[in-house]
């Protein structure tokens, strides 16, 4: 096992990222060691550190002159193109296991995705619960999903009112390999984004399986309900903060699948919480590292838009009048994360409706955030929340004015800006942008029939309007981008 440095600053990972990693594979090289494995250990100050991936596996082959080398698949295309290299390089086999991270095998989701015109998740998901039998009729109704409905999304879109209780996330105090590890990446990555403390994340498998359990005890209940809500102030509302855990092999899908579904069939959660956590585990999970491995490398190229505007300096700040991005940014630097509605309709959405490249946007989510990896992140970034390939993942641009926010948060209460208002110098930026996206893509979007509406209510628009919005979209553009 190695800290490489290569791996560390291939995108200026947020500083609690780099630590969270590095402890976790200290105590698992330990725990290792303890059950009786020879474990050769790399730390990333060792002098002989060769930096990279590819050379420490070469030096240490030298060293150790192995008959045979095996590694688990890599999971982003990057690494997977050096390892295609080590066999000739090293002139000895080398075998590439399957991840069993993940439910489904690539070869069987190439196999699945084979003369669809559409790859769309929902009948993936369809097809994982039959496999895994998660929340499916075992009364006389085979195939037949629990509930009569396959999806109860409809249900987990309720605002939440700020005097709910909120459950925090499972919180741990670092130990003495955590403290040097934080020690390490103060020293070397300070310059990193991010704060690197207070960190309070598990870091091996045991604390993992507690942060789990705590949410199950705690906060899954309201998880449907709830889980496109934000709140000032409240972090982490009822969602897991697991992913990070899982994406890094603390957590096993299925494990944490069948843990819910007991809870709900022990009447301790309901159906659309229950399902809602399923979905996105054995479903968005899984589809999106399958739509990665099938359309890379082009993938990551992808500007079906043509938006090529620079990331916004605030991103990296916070330093915004815009309470909605200010929140969002400000708890991303402090935590390394955002749940998925902040990710989407604010980080997400104001990037591209200002056309921001997407690639820049990608680097950002994958520096960011402590569960981001290439091969959940890019598909998310890319697909569905730039809609730079065109319509692959989402059927539409996930593109809303102020209104959306207002209506799912309370940020807009506080803010500088009007919600309320359209087009004057106080109104909210995401009205007038929202409608300069939709006018300045319409040759590109306007015969996507789920924006036909949109799109309507755009031409019956007065021509003075229309310019109304246009010119206060550019003033506001104008202040982003002085220099443009």
């Amino acid at each position: 096992m190695m800290e490489v440095v290569e791996e560390a600053t291939h995108v200026r990972h947020h500083k609690k990222k780099i630590a969270f990693i590095f402890s976790a594979m200290r105590h698992f090289a330990r725990e290792l060691s303890e059950k009786g494995w020879a474990v050769h250990y790399i730390k990333l100050e060792d002098s002989d550190n060769a930096g990279s991936f590819s050379g420490e596996v070469l030096r240490q082959c030298k060293i150790l002159k192995p008959e045979r080398l095996g590694v688990t698949e890599p999971s982003e295309w990057r690494v997977l193109e050096d390892v295609k290299t080590w066999q000739s390089d090293l002139g000895i086999p080398v075998d590439i296991f399957t991840d069993t991270r993940f439910l489904c095998p690539l070869p069987k989701f190439t196999s699945w995705a084979k003369g669809r015109k559409q790859l769309r998740m929902e009948y993936f998901y369809r097809d994982m619960r039959r496999q895994t039998g998660l929340l499916m009729n075992d009364d006389g109704k085979p195939g037949e999903p629990i509930g009569g409905k396959w999806n109860f999304d409809t249900e987990n879109r309720k605002p939440a009112k700020a005097d709910l209780f909120m459950p925090e996330p499972k919180r741990f105090e670092p130990d003495q390999v955590t403290q040097e590890v934080l020690d390490l990446v103060n020293n070397r990555f300070g310059h990193h984004f991010g704060d690197l403390e207070p960190f309070w994340f598990g870091v091996t498998t045991q604390q993992a399986h507690e942060a789990f359990e705590h949410f199950l005890q705690t906060a899954l209940p309201h998880f449907g309900d709830y889980q496109d809500a934000m709140l000032k102030g409240e972090k982490f509302l009822y969602h897991a903060v697991t992913s990070l855990y899982l994406n890094i092999g603390l957590l096993d899908p299925l494990e944490m699948c069948s843990a819910v579904e007991e809870a709900y069939k022990a009447g301790d959660v309901p159906l659309n919480a229950a399902e809602g956590f399923i979905r996105q585990i054995i479903g968005w999970r899984e589809y999106v590292r399958g739509i990665y491995w099938l359309k890379m490398p082009d993938y990551a190229s992808g500007n079906f838009l043509n938006a090529t505007r620079d990331l916004p300096e605030f991103y990296w700040t916070g330093d915004t009048d815009m309470a909605c991005l200010k929140a969002a940014i400000k708890q991303t630097r402090e935590e390394a994360y955002a749940h998925h509605i902040q990710r989407l309709m604010v980080t997400g959405n104001f990037a591209m409706l200002i056309g921001v490249d997407p690639k820049q946007v990608h680097e950002w989510y994958l520096t960011v955030y402590a569960d981001a990896f290439e091969w959940v992140e890019m598909p998310n970034t890319i697909g569905m929340s730039q809609f730079a390939d065109g319509g692959l993942l989402g059927s539409k641009p996930y593109a809303s004015g102020g209104n959306y926010i207002n209506k799912m948060s309370d940020y807009c209460g506080d803010c500088a800006y009007k919600v309320s208002k359209k087009t004057e110098p106080d109104a909210c930026p995401f009205n007038a942008l929202y409608w300069t996206f939709l006018a300045r893509n319409e040759t590109k979007l306007k015969g996507n029939p789920r924006l036909a509406q949109m799109y309507a209510t755009w031409s019956r628009m007065s021509a003075q309007k229309q310019t109304a919005y246009l010119n206060a979209s550019e003033k506001f553009l104008a202040s982003v981008y002085p220099s443009e």
